[in-house]
């Protein structure tokens, strides 16, 4: 497993104005990642070094976004002010995860506006509106050098991120193997004071460390 990216959802401001007030924070530029028509949302993606990625979303009015557990997720966040979302985790062997969840992954997919058709399976994402310190697990289904991390050249890491909720949950969730995707990641782990989550994410830029 691998910390594939982390996900903020826009408030009020939309997903232009939410992109490049984070971008000006970071000293980077998103790119337009394209619309999820699956699941009623569209993003802007900042590619992070150690192929990980930062992903704005909006929800979209959509019938897609209604039924989708993703988009009603995201409509939810954003209808409070917006924020940290959830963290996704990616792994080549899905069909454990699947065993262990007792369920089937998902197809997802979105096009770039290149035309380049991004492909993926996911499962876990019902969870992200219950319990929010629960990562959702996706399984690429794209070449290596097409993964959303690889869309432009970057100096921004993910060094650190501060959950609001108990790591045994985690680990009864995905297994220890979860935390060894964290990597060189630091994680705080604070109890949580209303619902569970991400409380705050910190990058390296070359300005400095930026908490957001």
């Amino acid at each position: 497993m691998h910390l594939d990216h982390v996900t903020f959802a826009v408030g009020p401001a939309g997903l232009d104005d939410t992109a490049e007030k984070l971008g000006a924070l970071l000293g980077a530029t998103f790119v337009d990642g394209g619309v999820h028509p699956r699941f009623g949302t569209r993003n802007r993606i900042l590619p992070l070094t150690n192929r990980q990625y930062l992903e704005v979303v909006e929800v979209l009015d959509h019938p897609a976004a209604e039924k989708a557990a993703f988009g009603q997720a995201v409509r939810e966040r954003s209808e409070a002010g917006g924020g940290w979302l959830h963290w996704c985790v990616s792994t080549d062997d899905l069909a454990a995860v699947e065993k262990r969840m007792g369920r089937h992954a998902v197809p997802g997919s979105r096009h770039r506006p290149d035309g380049f058709l991004l492909e993926w399976q996911q499962i876990g994402t019902s969870t992200i509106k219950a319990d929010p310190q629960l990562p959702y697990v996706t399984r690429w289904d794209i070449p290596a050098e097409e993964h959303p991390s690889q869309a432009a050249p970057s100096n921004v890491e993910l060094v650190r991120m501060e959950i609001a909720g108990d790591p045994q949950r985690v680990a009864d969730w995905l297994g220890e193997e979860v935390f060894t995707a964290l990597e060189s990641i630091d994680v705080d782990w604070a109890a949580p004071n209303g619902l569970p989550g991400i409380l705050a994410v910190t990058f390296r830029t070359p300005a400095g460390d930026v908490r957001i």
